[in-house]
């Protein structure tokens, strides 16, 4: 499927609502245990994805679409989220994600991007040219890849717990 402005926005758009109703008001051994060394738990991906609500997909399409002369990425810090989510609670930080994204569609719906502008390029420090079409279509991406891993997360919990089904439950063992 090519990119599609309305469709992708459609996404971002029910993403904190889908956290929400995953997430707000669960015991912390649902939210906070992780897969094990190196891996995040539903918590750290939900300060993860406002860390880059703040510092990345906005900021970055409003540098391609300034096209100055300086169109280089900053890179994103993908382990910001340890020290900024500090403190706070994973109601906190589903609320301020809802009302960062909010801000940040409106953001993208006031620009009323074309064609050309949705083709222009930013650089990316790793990848290189990249087009605000691939950056927005990322950021949808990103968001579902990170909803499909809060659930893993969650169900591996019960990895052991199913006994003899998890022969046909393959997210408890990806």
């Amino acid at each position: 499927m090519d990119f599609d402005l309305a469709h992708g926005s459609a996404i971002l758009a029910r993403t904190p609502s889908a956290l929400h109703a995953l997430l707000d008001g669960l015991d912390t051994s649902w939210t906070t245990t992780t897969e094990g060394p190196d891996t995040w738990s539903a918590y750290d991906i939900v300060g993860h994805l406002l860390h880059g609500e703040r510092t990345d997909w906005i900021p970055r399409a409003q540098l391609i679409l300034a096209q100055g002369d300086h169109r280089r990425f900053t890179p994103f810090d993908r382990f910001a989220q340890f020290e900024a989510s500090q403190g706070r609670s994973l109601g906190e930080l589903l609320r301020a994600f809802t009302a960062q994204r909010e801000a940040s569609l409106a953001t993208l719906h006031a620009w009323q991007l074309s064609e050309a502008q949705l083709a222009l390029e930013g650089e990316h420090p790793a990848f290189g040219v990249v087009t605000l079409r691939e950056l927005l279509a990322t950021w949808v991406a990103h968001d579902l890849g990170h909803i499909a891993q809060i659930a893993r997360v969650m169900a591996r919990q019960y990895r052991t717990a199913v006994g003899p089904w998890r022969e046909y439950l393959p997210i408890l063992d990806r």
